[in-house]
C-alpha cells in the first residue's frame, strides 16, 4: 500500500492571521504558495465535517469571489461524481452560474 504525504504551512502574524500559506505535495515534490485554503474532513465517529479555512492578508475580495466560485463548481463536479446525483449536481451548478453573475458579473450562459 502506498503512502502519500501533503505537507501543509502557515505562517501567522502576531494576531495570528495568516501572512503566508504553502503547500507541498510528496508525489509532486513541487511546493506552492497560496493566498487561501478550504480543508474539508469527514469525521466518521461524530458524523460531522471538520474545516479549515483559511486565507491570507493579501486574498483580495475579488480574489476571494472568485475562489468560491470555482469552488462551488468544483463541489458540484465532485458531488456528481460521488453520488451520481446529476440533477442535483445540476442544480448546484446553476447556482454557481447565479453566483458568477452576481458576484464577478459575468453573463449568464
Amino acid at each position: 500500500m502506498k503512502t502519500s504525504d501533503i505537507n501543509i504551512s502557515v505562517r501567522l502574524d502576531d494576531n495570528h492571521v495568516p501572512e503566508r500559506i504553502e503547500w507541498k505535495a510528496e508525489d509532486t515534490g513541487s511546493q506552492a504558495m497560496s493566498k487561501a485554503m478550504l480543508l474539508a474532513f469527514w469525521d466518521e465517529q461524530e458524523k460531522n465535517t471538520l474545516r479549515i479555512d483559511l486565507w491570507t492578508k493579501e486574498m483580495t475580495v475579488e480574489e476571494m469571489k472568485a475562489f468560491f466560485h470555482q469552488n462551488l463548481l468544483t463541489l458540484s463536479d465532485t458531488f456528481e461524481r460521488a453520488t451520481g446525483e446529476g440533477r442535483m449536481a445540476a442544480q448546484m451548478r446553476d447556482f454557481a452560474s447565479y453566483f458568477a453573475e452576481h458576484m464577478l458579473g459575468v453573463e449568464p450562459k
